[in-house]
């Protein structure tokens, strides 16, 4: 579908592509990786005719649909949820609204969204509803950028399978590697101004990668020794009347010669942020605690509490009350009834993706920086900015002209630059790059205080939780280990509960038991793939059912399809990860 041949682009001095080859055909996978600045959303502008090639060929066979979601920007509209979904098909028949509906579902709308304003949803939401309309038109090529941002698990885990068996090609910008994992055949790697294709997953792009970087290090010694070696016989021969031509024919062949140049160095930041104060074991309890919106509850009679050096991952099903749960936490909102006792002098840093009026809009993004706590040095300063993506003169940007994601970013440099005992943290790694990432992690491995997180990102939690909380109708359960091991514990209740869909729930914070020695894999691969059958079945008749005008004379009986709908895709998304995995 797509094709490009020897495609050279530069921006002023700044050479992005020379020499670029690329051809992305029906149904191929591919995720798009490079540092910042390398030109990776130019070569998404281009296969989307905004920018065009200063040489080589770039051809789209005619005919060829590309649909594109960006990174940031959030549809305002106050038509609602389903009919924004919809824009693009004046006349939708029935099959087409149900299609919509079921995909609203799988990106975690409930059947009481579908008649909401756009406007009234969050950036985030809105987000959902531009991927749910680029879904449906189902283009032959899908560019996304960072798709995953304004995810959650459960979304994530349906968006992936959705991607896996979508009929078109896919081509995305990404820095959540379990996601490229699950979704991608081959990563498209932007280096040296060129275009690199490593057939495989990411651990195997970096394998290669660094065993390439090998090559042409031994390959460059080799011929340094061969230079020196050519060098010194033409110092010791050239004056030589018997030797003279000799030297003269080598000096030549070393003015020909190619040198080989080594390869730039990734730049790896390692930084050493402050240590909290130390604090006593138990830093945070919430004891009989209710919460509730209106006439939603919550939480009721909950109890709860953090220990020192706890890094928590809070995980559960969209609106389970993770966010709720931080919240309370950090103080940020009122509990209804009960306690929030806070340890003797335990200092809680919320951060949240939405922190509006939280910097000041005449200062800069240094100035910002430099006021967290005067003892860090400006140099220290700049460079922990540098690794959360605000380079050179960038930090001179004022605060008033960032975007969302530049504004996260900073509150969370300003978070790590003088850290609390307690950091209470939901989705940190939205709008970082890998290396970013990367250097996060590390910083909170070592960060000695109590941390409470919220991510859609697997890798992120696997790198650094040593407890799970399951979050689920307002009770929890407390899963001592990562992530994984966590998903272990709910695919052995699965086993032995295989009626049922949803998870079980507990009256209080319970510590799971240790495993059980695991059944064969065979043996829970097929029971898993008839229960996956009976679902989907169970999902098609769902759908046709929405797909009955009839159906929406009464809004109850509607309401329970949709729910009964989102209970049976959330199932399939569940025992489609554990499949997955028996069948690696």
């Amino acid at each position: 579908m797509v094709t490009l041949t020897g495609v050279h682009k530069s921006f002023g001095q700044q050479r992005l592509l020379d020499g670029a080859d690329l051809q992305i055909n029906r149904g191929d996978r591919f995720v798009l990786v490079g540092p910042n600045g390398a030109g990776k959303s130019t070569l998404f502008k281009m296969l989307l005719g905004l920018e065009e090639a200063d040489g080589g060929q770039l051809s789209i066979k005619r005919g060829t649909v590309v649909g594109y979601l960006p990174q940031e920007n959030p549809p305002v509209s106050d038509v609602t949820v389903v009919n924004k979904t919809l824009e693009d098909f004046p006349e939708p028949d029935g099959r087409l609204v149900s299609k919509a509906k079921a995909l609203l579902m799988g990106l975690g709308f409930k059947v009481s969204d579908f008649d909401r304003p756009v406007s009234n949803l969050s950036g985030g939401w809105a987000m959902r509803v531009a991927l749910g309309r680029l879904l449906i038109q189902e283009p032959d090529l899908l560019l996304l950028d960072e798709p995953t941002n304004h995810l959650d698990i459960d979304s994530l885990f349906w968006f992936q399978k959705y991607l896996q068996s979508y009929p078109g090609a896919v081509f995305l910008i990404s820095h959540d590697r379990a996601f490229i994992n699950s979704v991608c055949r081959a990563i498209v790697s932007l280096e040296e101004q060129t275009l690199r294709m490593y057939h495989g997953d990411y651990e195997f792009f970096l394998r290669e990668k660094d065993a390439a970087k090998e090559r042409i290090v031994q390959q460059w010694k080799q011929q340094k020794d061969e230079i020196a070696a050519m060098e010194d016989f033409i110092a010791r021969n050239r004056a030589r009347h018997a030797t003279a031509a000799r030297a003269q024919s080598m000096i030549k062949r070393l003015e020909k010669l190619e040198r080989i140049q080594l390869p730039q160095e990734a730049k790896t930041v390692k930084i050493r942020f402050p240590q909290p104060k130390r604090v006593g074991v138990r830093v945070m309890q919430l004891k009989n605690v209710s919460k509730a919106y209106g006439e939603t509850k919550v939480y009721s009679n909950l109890d709860f509490e953090l220990e020192r050096g706890q890094k928590m991952a809070f995980v559960g099903h969209n609106g389970a009350g993770k966010s709720t749960l931080l919240k309370c936490l950090a103080g940020v909102i009122p509990v209804d009834s009960g306690e929030r006792l806070v340890g003797q002098d335990v200092k809680v840093g919320y951060f949240s993706q939405h922190r509006e009026g939280q910097l000041d809009p005449d200062k800069t993004v240094l100035q910002e920086a430099l006021l967290v706590n005067r003892d860090n040095a400006e140099l220290l300063v700049r460079t922990v900015l540098g690794t959360f993506l605000f380079p050179g003169d960038s930090v001179h940007k004022k605060t008033s002209v960032l975007s969302g994601g530049e504004k996260s970013r900073l509150q969370l440099v300003k978070l790590l630059l003088d850290p609390p005992n307690v950091m209470l943290m939901d989705e940190p790694t939205t709008h970082l790059d890998m290396p970013s990432v990367d250097a996060l992690i590390s910083s909170l491995k070592e960060f000695e205080g109590t941390i409470c997180v919220i991510s859609h990102d697997l890798y992120f939690l696997n790198a650094l939780a040593d407890h799970v909380l399951h979050i689920e109708k307002g009770k929890v359960t407390l899963y001592p280990g990562d992530y994984e091991y966590f998903k272990h514990r709910q695919n052995q209740w699965r086993e032995e509960n295989p009626q049922a869909i949803e998870v079980p729930v507990v009256e209080k914070v319970v510590r799971a038991p240790q495993p059980a020695d695991p059944k064969k894999q065979a043996k829970k691969l097929a029971k898993l793939e008839e229960e996956l059958l009976n679902l989907h079945i169970r999902l098609e008749e769902l759908a046709g059912q929405l797909a009955d005008p009839n159906l929406y004379a009464d809004y109850a009986k509607v309401q329970a399809v949709g729910e009964e709908m989102e209970t049976v895709q959330l199932g399939i998304q569940e025992k489609e990860a554990e499949a997955e995995k028996l069948r690696a």
